[in-house]
């Protein structure tokens, strides 16, 4: 399978089980909190296939950097969180960084 299918899989997770972490209320919400141990488990079992084919580097960069970026925008949009413009440019750069480390640099399994 696509190691990078697998690692939008384990993003995907990653945000499920944040956003049930918020909705959790400090785990006093007993679904959101099952939601958080799901989310987070299948995040980080998806992750660990994908440093089989990938780089721990990249595959770490580019989890953490999407997570941070998809995070933010369901709070925007879920959560009505409010962006202004420096956010909205660091959230860019987030995004620059992932294409350089995936596409631009040689540290990827291109």
């Amino acid at each position: 399978m696509n190691p990078y299918l697998v690692l939008a899989g384990a993003i995907l997770s990653e945000l499920f089980g944040t956003t049930a972490l918020k909705l959790s209320e400090g785990f006093a919400q007993p679904l959101p909190s099952l939601g958080v141990v799901v989310g987070y488990g299948l995040a980080f079992y998806l992750l660990s296939l994908t440093l089989e084919e990938l780089p721990v580097g990249v595959v770490y960069a580019t989890w953490a950097a999407l997570g941070i970026v998809g995070v933010a925008a369901v709070g925007i949009v879920v959560f009505d969180e409010s962006i202004d413009i420096a956010g909205v440019v660091g959230l860019a750069l987030i995004l620059a960084g992932v294409y350089c480390v995936n596409v631009v640099s040689g540290m990827s399994a291109h």
